[in-house]
């Protein structure tokens, strides 16, 4: 039992999640017309269906059962979707011959009557089998539920199986009785080597195998040093300016290292074949280390064209020299370790060895991965300083010095940039899952440790093809589609588009790709344990121990379920709200305020969105929460209609933006700049920098003056009192004069001088003019009135103050004391100028 169990779990995680090539079964006896493809029979698909066992055992491979059963589902809709399209053509032909006569009614004609028997009957014969087809498709689906959920149960038996551990004695004495028949197992595999390669090395064929070899050999190790410096010479002559050279040739480095490595194997087995003299465990064999040296290539490939150690200047991610430098064996190391690993336990797969055996090798497999993953995140934590930093984004071809010599560049030192929080995340993951594996190994759960170990390496290598993959994405649309690169710049200047809607173009395909690429991550991330993209969105393993309150039943992989939507639907929200402002936003010609409601309206709307599905993810409905809503209702009545107000009247703002980021707006004695618009109230700055906190209401219900809401210009108003005996039309002049010359003030509409009026010996002049921003009315007044008394002093001209009557006490008391005494006139007397002639405000 439990050699079956780790065998599966070795079986089952060593696969990739590939395409389901079971077919639909076939058959012969067909009614299909035309040329429409044959479908099979509903008593064949029965009898196929009946033969997929309802129990999984310890030997029977689940992924094809499962495959098999979604077949013959497949096979049955389409026999019902087939046989629906006859019932209608039937349906339509009993149509064409009329109603069916009734009791007493003439009968139809013999031959009509004929035709609607055999219709009738064929119709009959048709939707009994679109019946049993359609009772096949719900028992296939049923069927393969059951399935999937007794291989988990299964995977699950075999990460939880306990061996001894190998730290215990028990275990060491089980490797060292089972090692002669493993040996002498593994001699059989040898002896069929040894005289393959004897076949091969006979006369006839030496030739063809020796020149195989070469050719391998050549392919291995010559073209792919060959292929490096091609590429490295090519891209700069071939490959316009800008990132895409370095995205471009480390993608294509590795696609090109795994083409000749996988050739050069491929030559390796094919030399050795004489006259198809393979035998079933060879067959086996082959493609399975063809398969190794694919993976260990790839893996060689990724690390080196990511970390370039020799081409600093061609190296995508941010990070120094001497980091790349010791972090560029361990890809070499990982590879050979996983593909040894590999090619061990197929070859005891193949042997039929000892539990003791593959135990053994899980062991030392899970411990070697363990500490080259703990000390590659050991280097990645020593980070100097200071890095050098690219400024040429590879567009030498040579790594930094144009010559393709591969000399480094001498940069100047720059501080390195913040490390990603997910970069940090992932690498604290992999570091407690190394600890992890560690001990589950010293206690014995050697399946377990085994399979977070090469879960670590497979998500190491999805992560790092996603990044290049998001690279290569980026650098392709900003090449192909912004009016920045060569293409797109063709397209703005040929076809006349406009430059902004080519790159928010590039920036929305990007965006696209790189959801469609994060999918496909998740699906690879999930490979290991044989999930497939249509079980990616399906529920986990049901638990039995739920709470149940009435009738609502809360399970505690409801709990999970809600609280896994919550997190990655944040973050999520926050991903692409930074996008937008970030990336989208700034390639539009959307104003500040506009971009500002459109982010935070998406958040709110992203948010309930959010709430909506972990709600539904606890089973929880709409109609479900309507004692919440009762219950909240009774509360907005009592405390909390000021909060559901501005709640509200936020939301109009955001939709309707009477006031925006941005502008400036006069509310009450409040005046200033609005800052921010909130859900719940807008933060407007003052003059003096500080910041008011203002409820949303507050702009619903009042009146709000909002100076730039239209782009009006604000208002120089000056009024300018004068002497009576002044020149009137030189005042006039000047005043204008200096209107004129001011660089603020606007030409259209053009400023005017008026004589207001003249009032107690004073002529009044009034100089209006208009500048393009109302905050710039202030300092525009002030520079005026330095002008124009400047002009007027040249000019020799002078402004007068108001004059007002002031009446003396003592007259006032000689007039009190005797009405015959002649009354004493006050003298007018000139008060200080308190109020400016200019201090109007002038902000229209």
């Amino acid at each position: 039992m439990a050699l079956g169990l780790v065998g599966w779990s070795a079986h089952a995680l060593a696969q990739t999640n590939g395409a389901n090539t079971a077919s639909a079964p076939t058959s012969s006896a067909s009614r299909a017309t035309g040329d429409k493809p044959p479908l099979p029979s509903v008593d064949e698909l029965r009898k196929q269906l009946d033969a997929v066992p309802l129990k999984l055992g310890e030997d029977d491979d689940g992924r094809k059962l499962l495959g098999d059963t979604n077949a013959i589902g497949a096979a049955a809709e389409q026999i019902v979707k087939r046989r629906t399209e006859d019932l209608a053509d039937i349906d339509s032909r009993l149509a064409g011959l009329g109603p069916t006569p009734e009791k007493g009614a003439a009968p139809d004609a013999p031959n009509v009557a004929g035709q609607r028997a055999s219709l009738a009957k064929q119709r009959a014969a048709i939707d009994a089998e679109a019946k049993l087809a359609r009772l096949i498709s719900v028992d296939a689906e049923q069927r393969g539920t059951e399935l999937i959920r007794q291989r988990r149960e299964q995977f699950q038996a075999s990460l939880t199986a306990r061996v001894d551990s190998p730290l215990s004695r028990a275990f060491w004495r089980n490797l060292r009785s089972a090692l002669p028949s493993d040996t002498a197992r593994l001699h059989v595999l040898t002896d069929e080597l040894r005289a393959l390669t004897a076949t091969a090395m006979e006369p006839g064929h030496r030739g063809s195998f020796l020149g195989s070899l070469a050719a391998a050999l050549l392919l291995a190790v010559a073209g792919t040093w060959l292929a490096e410096r091609l590429l490295v010479r090519l891209a700069p002559t071939r490959l316009p300016a800008g990132r895409l050279r370095r995205s471009l040739l480390a993608a294509t480095s590795v696609v090109v290292y795994v083409l000749l490595v996988g050739t050069a194997a491929q030559l390796a087995w094919s030399g050795l074949e004489v006259n198809d003299n393979f035998s079933n465990a060879l067959k086996e064999l082959a493609p399975a280390t063809v398969g190794l040296a694919v993976f260990a290539t790839f893996v060689v490939g990724l690390g080196h064209a990511l970390l370039s150690r020799r081409r600093s200047s061609w190296r995508l991610p941010d990070i120094p020299d001497d980091m790349a430098r010791r972090l560029s064996p361990y890809p070499w190391w990982l590879a050979l370790v996983v593909s040894l690993g590999g090619l061990v336990t197929k070859v005891n797969s193949i042997v039929g060895a000892s539990l003791a055996a593959e135990v053994t090798v899980h062991v030392v497999l899970a411990l070697l991965i363990s500490v080259l993953v703990a000390l590659a995140l050991r280097h990645t934590r020593a980070t100097p300083l200071a890095a050098p930093s690219p400024t040429n984004d590879g567009d030498d071809g040579s790594g930094g010095d144009g010559n393709g010599d591969g000399a480094k560049n001498d940069n100047p030192i720059e501080p390195l940039p913040e490390r990603p929080l997910w970069v940090g995340l992932v690498m604290a993951c992999a570091g407690i899952a190394a600890a992890a594996s560690v001990v589950l190994l010293a206690f014995g759960y050697v399946a377990l440790a085994g399979t977070l170990a090469r879960q670590m390496v497979w998500t190491g290598v999805v992560f790092a093809t996603t990044y290049l993959l998001f690279q290569l994405v980026d650098d392709l649309c900003d090449a192909l589609l912004s009016s920045k690169g060569h293409f797109g710049g063709r397209l703005h200047k040929g076809l006349g588009i406009d430059a902004r809607l080519l790159d928010q173009a590039a920036v929305l395909v990007s965006g696209i790709a790189r959801v469609a690429l994060f999918f496909y991550m998740v699906i690879a991330l999930m490979a290991p344990f044989g999930t497939g993209p249509d079980e990616v969105f399906r529920r986990g393993t049901s638990v039995d121990h739920s709470l149940k309150v009435g009738d609502f039943t809360l399970a505690p992989q409801a709990l999970f379920t809600a609280l896994a939507v919550m997190v990655a639907g944040l973050v999520v929200i926050r991903v692409v709200k930074r996008w937008l402002s970030d990336r989208y936003f700034p390639n539009t010609t959307l104003e500040p305020g506009m971009q500002s409601s459109i982010v935070t309206l998406m958040g709110y709307v992203g948010g309930i969105l959010v709430v909506a599905v972990a709600l539904a993810g606890l089973g929880i409905s709409v109609e479900r929460i309507a004692w919440v809503a009762s219950a909240l209702s009774v509360g907005i009545g009592f405390g909390l209609q000021a909060i559901v107000q501005n709640f509200i009247s936020g939301l109009i703002l955001l939709a309707e933006r009477p006031v925006k980021v941005g502008d400036w707006v006069v509310l009450g004695d409040t005046e200033g700049d609005v800052r921010r618009v909130n859900v719940r109230a807008t933060e407007i700055q003052l003059g003096d920098r500080s910041t008011v906190i203002v409820p949303n209401s507050e702009f619903i219900t009042k009146t709000v003056r909002n100076m730039t809401l239209t782009g009006a210009p604000g208002r120089v108003l000056l009024r300018l009192p004068a002497p009576l005996d002044t020149d009137a039309e030189r005042m006039r002049d000047v005043i204008l004069a200096a209107f004129c010359q001011h660089e603020g003030i606007l030409l259209t509409p053009e400023p005017v001088v008026q004589l207001e009026g003249i009032q107690s010996g004073t002529l009044t002049f009034l100089a209006i003019g208009y500048v393009s921003n109302p905050r710039n009315v202030g300092g525009v007044r002030s520079d005026l009135l330095f002008s124009i008394l400047a002009g007027l002093r040249d000019a020799g001209l002078a402004l007068s103050p108001p004059a007002t009557m002031a009446v003396s006490p003592g007259v006032a008391g000689s007039l009190e004391a005797s009405a015959d005494t002649l009354p004493t006139v006050a003298v007018p007397q000139i008060q200080g100028a308190a109020d400016n002639a200019g201090s109007t405000r002038g902000r229209g």
